[in-house]
């Protein structure tokens, strides 16, 4: 299965937990793989994440099928996963791995649900990196069952803000999300203004239409379990288009 591309990128340390329960049950599913050994072809994405080496995805990715994905809500959330062994012993591996939403599966109409169209809604569908799928099923498989649920997500550092676009036009990339890991909305001020509310353009990256040059930014950030966070003067008055800052953490 062959998902979508993009770019951006940062660093620190402080780890973020989250003590409570997203969504405890677990769900049946699908799982296949891309991306080739070493994840490669798993960059870029319909989340906009760019390389997922350096914003600290690394390897334990996912693309979801459009019935997950609800249209980049839900990138950057977590899930657990584990090979179904009961419908599947000759191909499932034991023990979980958990995989960080960044992709997009799209659905090809072209093939029938059970047979190559797994990502076709309405069913609930996990394309792998293929280092994250060898963690509970056999490379030979190609497709096993699955159960999976929502977990928090675990990351080190705050969350990042990349500004990207010019001026009029602000593009900011928000990564590295901890607790519930995807961003429900998010608003932004700058010194010289109040909060202003930003609009999803796509996957997690986020738009104002205010001229904020020459402004230090601060954010507002929720995620979908009803937490907010707001991180004050992240970037300097001197920032400048295609720099990442670190704010707070969930």
């Amino acid at each position: 299965m062959a998902p979508v591309t993009v770019a951006t990128m940062f660093s620190f340390l402080w780890i973020a937990g989250a003590a409570y329960a997203l969504d405890s049950g677990w769900q049946s599913a699908h799982a296949t793989f891309y991306g080739g050994s070493d994840a490669s072809g798993t960059m870029g994405g319909a989340c906009g994440y760019g390389n997922l080496y350096s914003q600290g995805y690394g390897t334990n990715t996912a693309a979801l099928s459009t019935a997950l994905f609800n249209n980049g809500a839900t990138c950057g959330a977590c899930y657990q996963m584990k090979c179904n062994h009961h419908l599947d012993p000759q191909w499932c591996l034991p023990g979980t791995v958990t995989v960080t939403a960044t992709n997009l599966c799209p659905p090809n109409s072209a093939l029938p649900n059970d047979n190559g169209g797994w990502c076709n809604p309405p069913l609930q569908h996990f394309d792998m990196a293929q280092p994250a799928f060898q963690q509970i099923a056999i490379y030979r498989s190609g497709i096993v069952p699955i159960i999976f649920r929502r977990v928090p997500c675990m990351r080190k550092g705050g969350v990042r803000f990349t500004i990207n676009g010019h001026s009029y036009f602000n593009l900011v990339l928000i990564t590295n999300v901890g607790g519930a890991g995807d961003v429900e909305a998010v608003s932004i001020k700058g010194s010289k203004t109040g909060w202003q509310p930003m609009s999803r353009n796509w996957g997690q990256n986020w738009q104002s239409n205010s001229y904020l040059n020459g402004q230090s930014l601060s954010f507002q950030v929720s995620t979908s379990d009803g937490r907010t966070i707001t991180s004050y003067n992240v970037a300097p008055a001197n920032w400048q288009f295609g720099q990442t800052f670190e704010g707070q953490q969930f």
